[in-house]
């Protein structure tokens, strides 16, 4: 009887000793490198970047790289446990921006890697947030997305890309009159609705950079009388997005999700698609052979203002709770060296973020190079607006039929409120005041 404290106490010391010395060896390698361990979110581009690590492992003698594909929840418990990761490449989004809003990450602004970035994007990571005096997250593949067309049905049927509005609406008529459905819209995905129908047509003729900045700038007194407002900036594009809605897609929109989109649209049932280069894979599992085109929907008359819709697909970023910073950047550094940031970029389509950097060769994205070359860009208002605002669901709702009016109201009302909610931040984190993401973020 007595002897077993003990051996309960000798057990968990020895726990305990093992524990510490764990802790200890934490960012040492069994062949004495140091370790950091790099978080990476793009499931389907996996196996590219394991490959990329292990090249950069055998390339010298000094770091090793572990990768962790756990996602961005994992990531975040991480911070709260006081143990993230010491590098990511993350989608960016509202999620990952909390880091950059609470001044949890380190300045990149003296890497060679921020050197090479176009200064044109940096406004577009702002609008997601910023750390005063920090340059906090670096852009790595921005990801572009238009509207894919049928070259052989446009070339069949003697239609030029449109570029203004009248343009479109006389190739949708010659569409029509020739039996073939204009738009193939796959309206049971709220996304779907929200990615491509509302994104392109208000990013056609709204500037998104302006009207969010104005958003912030209006905070709790958004409404009919401000200066920017959900309800009159975004009526008239709206209006444009319903009579294409009304007189120009597949009759049984409503219950089509975007797996049947990709099938039809394979098939030739529609001359034109909004989605991305990510349904380019999906539609070749049927029609590998298929000529497809991208272009960007025009929502005025003036050429000038046309434009593509991008995102951050990934952006790197350093922590600053990271016991590993020199390593890390080191491997960031090689991260972004031109050959290395371009063949990624390359095979997922994407546009490579770096100055002077050539476009992805694929004669299917060829028709946004221009416009992402010279930044006639944008980001998609879908994603710039807090996720308690429903978004995709209001965007759904309109094209179902709901009075767009009323949705627009009740966003301006959603605005004002989460706006009104939000704290201001006191550190050095804010140069302003937080955005509503960051009463809402649950932080």
């Amino acid at each position: 009887m007595s002897a077993r404290p003990f051996s309960r106490l000798r057990l968990a010391a020895g726990a305990l000793a093992i524990a510490l010395l764990s802790t200890a060896l934490a960012g040492c390698s069994v062949d004495g490198r140091e370790t950091i361990r790099f978080t990476f979110s793009k499931r389907e581009a996996i196996d590219f970047m394991t490959e990329v690590v292990a090249k950069y492992n055998a390339s010298q003698d000094k770091v090793r790289v572990q990768i962790d594909t756990s996602g961005v929840d994992v990531v975040s418990a991480s911070f709260v446990r006081g143990n993230p990761p010491d590098i990511m490449l993350a989608n960016y989004n509202f999620e990952v921006a909390r880091f950059v809003q609470r001044c949890a990450l380190s300045d990149l602004s003296g890497t060679r890697a921020a050197a090479s970035l176009r200064d044109d994007l940096q406004p577009l990571m702002d609008q997601y947030g910023s750390c005063s005096g920090r340059v906090s997250a670096l852009p790595y593949s921005v990801m572009a997305a238009s509207v894919i067309y049928n070259k052989q049905i446009f070339d069949e049927q003697g239609i030029q890309v449109p570029k203004t509005w009248d343009e479109l609406l006389a190739a949708c008529d010659r569409l029509k009159g020739a039996g073939i459905t204009p738009f193939y819209a796959t309206f049971k995905d709220d996304w779907t609705a929200g990615q491509g129908w509302y994104d392109y047509s208000l990013g056609g003729s709204v500037d998104v950079v302006d009207f969010f900045d104005g958003l912030n700038a209006e905070g709790a007194d958004v409404g009919p009388d401000s200066a920017v407002s959900f309800q009159k900036d975004f009526a008239r594009p709206i209006s444009r997005m319903e009579k294409l809605v009304k007189d120009y897609v597949n009759p049984d929109a409503a219950s089509r999700g975007y797996g049947d989109g990709n099938l039809a649209f394979a098939q030739g049932k529609a001359a034109m698609y909004l989605q991305g280069p990510w349904a380019f894979s999906e539609i070749a599992k049927t029609a590998p052979d298929l000529e497809l085109g991208t272009f960007p929907l025009p929502m005025t008359d003036d050429p000038s203002q046309l434009a593509v819709r991008v995102n951050m697909d990934l952006a790197a970023m350093i922590p600053d709770g990271s016991r590993h910073k020199a390593a890390a950047r080191d491997f960031l550094e090689y991260l972004y060296q031109p050959e290395r940031i371009k063949a990624y970029n390359d095979s997922q389509l994407g546009f490579t973020p770096t100055k002077g950097a050539a476009a992805p060769d694929d004669p299917r994205v060829a028709g946004m190079t221009e416009y992402y070359d010279e930044g006639r860009i944008y980001q998609g208002p879908s994603v710039l607006v807090p996720k308690t605002i429903p978004v995709f669901n209001y965007a759904q709702a309109i094209v179902l039929g709901e009075d767009p009016k009323s949705i627009l109201k009740t966003m301006d009302a959603d605005w004002a409120r989460i706006a009104f909610r939000a704290p201001v931040v006191k550190s050095d984190a804010s140069a302003s005041a937080a955005s509503p993401e960051t009463e809402e973020s649950g932080e």
